[in-house]
């Protein structure tokens, strides 16, 4: 399971994102940013994050560390924004926390070089998990210490939004027109041959016992955390053998 601490003093909004997560300090002296369970979809944001971010690291891609934040929604009544002030009461409980990488840069494509191996690892990566959110106007990579690193994973598996359609949306091509590392000659076909084998019943299993319980509660139509866990697990093994054979936009 994913390390557990409590987050101990809310530090400050980040208002680059949509859905404001915020910096943290944790009982266990880290600092962290904090993705909250009531803001935008919810948990099932949180749950992509952890699917994708966990699964992109034992795939050997750069993902900050992820854990569960316990949040006292007091924690936050300093602060000034009521927008903040509302998201913090809503999100009583299990957060997710990630590592913060002070220092970090945003990816800039035109200053950092990126290896067509490398880029053809992350762009079959995304193609495996649907994320529509890794395009040059927003890449979600950040530059550190001179390496790539993957982060915000909440828009990755659309179809756990509507699991009745759950089949044939996870059946549809990975438009990569617009994906930021398109113009560095992905090597598509090499990531394909490496990381297909290594997405197994067994590794997603693995990935899949890191969703706390709390965020797959209650889901309709499911009836127990560990079959909605199995049903996320199956569109991402039926896909992984053959979606580098469904990405457009890339020669």
């Amino acid at each position: 399971m994913l390390k557990e601490a409590i987050a101990t003093r809310y530090i400050t909004p980040l208002r680059e994102g949509g859905s404001l997560p915020g910096l943290v300090e944790a009982d266990d002296h880290g600092t962290y940013v904090i993705k909250f369970t009531g803001a935008g979809q919810g948990r099932k944001t949180l749950v992509a994050e952890v699917v994708a971010g966990e699964l992109a690291r034992r795939l050997g891609l750069r993902v900050p560390r992820l854990l569960t934040l316990d949040l006292d929604p007091d924690l936050g009544l300093g602060e000034p924004d009521e927008r903040v002030q509302e998201l913090l009461k809503s999100s009583g409980g299990t957060n997710l926390g990630m590592d913060f990488l002070s220092g970090a840069l945003g990816f800039d494509p035109l200053a950092f070089p990126v290896e067509p191996e490398e880029a053809g690892r992350i762009v079959w990566f995304d193609a495996l998990v649907n994320n529509v959110d890794r395009s040059w106007r927003n890449p979600n990579l950040l530059w550190w210490q001179r390496e790539v690193w993957l982060i915000d994973h909440g828009a990755t598996m659309i179809w756990h939004h509507n699991w009745p359609g759950a089949e044939k949306s996870a059946a549809r091509p990975y438009d990569a027109s617009d994906h930021v590392l398109r113009l560095f000659a992905p090597d598509v076909a090499a990531a394909a041959a490496d990381l297909a084998p290594r997405i197994t019943e067994d590794l997603l299993a693995e990935v899949t016992a890191e969703i706390p319980d709390a965020w797959l509660a209650d889901e309709p139509g499911f009836e127990s955390p560990d079959e909605l866990r199995r049903t996320y697990a199956r569109p991402l093994l039926a896909r992984a053998a053959v979606v580098h054979e469904r990405i457009e936009g890339i020669k």
